[in-house]
């Protein structure tokens, strides 16, 4: 939780930092105005803004703890497809090359991680000798151990 919270100050402070040094922020108001939902709902996005990432940060931080960083990893690809989409949606963003491109290869990255996994199950069922088809007859394991070995498919 630490390394979550401090990381997130650290890149606040050096955001502020780069937002003063440029002098941007004296256009920071003519900005909001110029932006169809006002001030207030300009604010407010902002800080649902960041409260959705910290939640996403300490949500990805418990897969870690809780699954594997390989987990946690696979669903935050998951993830990146929404974004796109939500901003489409919402916003009504303009969808270019480079956003399907980047949707496409988030959502085959998830899928292989997927594959992957069903095949290193399989692999592991067949090396304990537990039957990957759905059937009635008991397997050689099942047949000299005089006991059904219970399964997910069974």
């Amino acid at each position: 939780m630490d390394l979550i919270i401090y990381v997130n100050l650290v890149a606040s402070c050096v955001s502020l930092v780069g937002l003063f040094a440029s002098g941007e922020w004296k256009t920071l108001s003519s900005e909001m105005d110029s932006y169809k939902l006002g001030k207030v709902s300009y604010a407010m996005n902002l800080v649902w803004t960041a409260i959705s990432w910290q939640v996403f940060n300490v949500g990805g931080t418990g897969l870690i703890f809780e699954l594997s960083s390989l987990f946690s990893n696979a669903i935050s690809a998951l993830g990146l497809p929404v974004v796109p989409v939500l901003a489409v949606i919402i916003f009504h963003d303009k969808m270019n090359g480079l956003k399907v491109i980047s949707m496409i290869l988030a959502i085959w990255g998830f899928m292989s991680y997927v594959y992957q996994h069903y095949l290193d199950d399989k692999n592991l069922k067949k090396s304990l000798g537990i039957s990957t088809e759905e059937s009635s007859a008991p397997s050689e394991a099942e047949r000299s151990s005089g006991q059904r070995i219970q399964t997910s498919a069974s």
